[in-house]
């Protein structure tokens, strides 16, 4: 059972909500984001990454930084930037890229959801990635940027978003990266209470993306309980901004892997090497992207091949099972030597919406070969999530991501 519940967001007046919106702070590097928040001053980048506003003398870690953060919110807000609706409310929140739709509902979930994993994870964090946004978030008391959650899809919720959505939208806008962003409040009592029952009778809701973002708000909400032992539960710091989408809207993209080099064998030893657990079959000049699970396109001396898994390395295990697993367990591990793809700097991962050229391209500059990647499904992660179990890093990649300063989360409004 979820507690979902409605509350009272700050969100941009109305005009101002296409040139605020940004990206999620950590698509960025250090140096795209200063560029990014240069090009764009009123960006909400400058304040989910504060570091924009120092030279590079200024760690990004620095105490300075998150209390800039703090200081441009406030002004901001006082400035009348950013409004706050008068009552709690839910929010429509719809994305359109390609043609392709998906329809979350704003609000905010529980960290005692998380803490019983009624809210289910399928990666693990990082210490200093968490402490960066505890950093921020303790700073400006407010959850800036939404975590993205997943449930399977609900007739009750299909049929009031549906209802929803006849109605004009408050912000209708299209980003510079061609995705269409439109917001609707729900502030009727009857729907929200609809909305609230419903989420009542669903025992499982899963983080799509965002898994530092949650961690560090529920870390921030603990830390508050600590320091209010008589806390009711009730108080805003035990709930965290998020958007929960219907699993039958979401599309995850493939996320591809490049290596350095062939861990000293020939490209003729290492296509031998390779046909003990696949079929490798030449393709040609034309890119390659896989049709079906088990199969995988690779990029090796100007040429890509198309890799067939044989029964042999395949596996019915929720985690093992995995196209991602598969590749790692049985051609980068074993044959190239690349044990753990989170430290070894010989791999490099490659979001799928920057297509199989940028493939080529990392071959062509930095590159030895690349491997394209059958997208894991929203199924294939929701069994990892049910298992108890973990995904390999960097095994989904979801388009088109949240933006960032739609909506904020006061943690001590009353």
């Amino acid at each position: 059972m979820a507690d979902i519940r409605p509350f009272r967001a700050y969100r941009p007046r109305k005009g101002l909500e296409q040139i605020i919106a940004a990206l999620p702070y950590d698509v960025y590097s250090r140096e795209e984001a200063c560029r990014a928040v240069e090009e764009n001053p009123a960006s909400f980048l400058a304040i989910d990454r504060p570091e924009t506003g120092f030279g590079a003398e200024v760690d990004t870690y620095d105490k300075r930084v998150y209390e800039r953060a703090r200081d441009l919110l406030k002004e901001q807000i006082g400035q009348g930037r950013f409004v706050q609706e008068e009552v709690p409310c839910y929010y429509l929140y719809e994305q359109v890229m390609n043609g392709m739709a998906q329809t979350g509902i704003v609000a905010c979930a529980s960290i005692d959801d998380y803490c019983a994993n009624v809210i289910k994870k399928h990666e693990n964090t990082r210490e200093d990635k968490e402490r960066d946004r505890i950093c921020h978030v303790d700073a400006c008391n407010m959850q800036t940027g939404p975590i993205f959650l997943a449930y399977r899809a609900d007739r009750t919720l299909r049929t009031i978003t549906d209802c929803v959505k006849k109605a004009p939208p408050v912000y209708d806008f299209n980003a510079e990266d061609g995705v269409t962003h439109r917001v609707w409040v729900i502030s009727e009592p009857e729907k929200i209470k609809r909305i609230q029952e419903a989420f009542r009778e669903i025992p499982g809701l899963y983080i799509a993306d965002g898994h530092h973002r949650c961690a560090s708000a529920v870390k921030v909400g603990l830390m508050r309980r600590q320091e209010h032992p008589s806390y009711t539960g009730e108080e805003e710091y035990n709930y965290f901004l998020a958007v929960l989408f219907p699993d039958d809207e979401l599309h995850i993209l493939d996320y591809n892997r490049v290596v350095k080099d062939l861990n000293g064998l020939t490209p003729g030893e290492f296509l031998k090497k390779l046909e003990g657990g696949f079929r490798v079959t030449r393709e040609g000049k034309v890119p390659y992207r896989p049709k079906e699970k088990g199969s995988f396109g690779m990029y090796l001396e100007g040429e890509w091949y198309a890799l067939k898994a044989e029964d042999s390395v395949k596996s019915n295990d929720a985690v093992e099972g995995l196209d991602v697993s598969i590749l790692q367990n049985h051609v980068l591990a074993p044959i190239l030597g690349i044990l753990d793809p989170k430290t070894d700097k010989r791999i490099d991962f490659v979001g799928g919406i920057r297509g199989l050229e940028e493939l080529e391209r990392r071959v062509h500059t930095d590159m030895k070969a690349a491997f394209s990647l059958y997208p894991t499904s929203i199924a294939e992660l929701f069994a990892v999530a049910d298992a108890g179990r973990l995904m390999p890093p960097k095994s989904t990649w979801f388009e088109p991501k949240l933006r960032s300063g739609l909506f904020l989360h006061d943690l001590e409004i009353q």
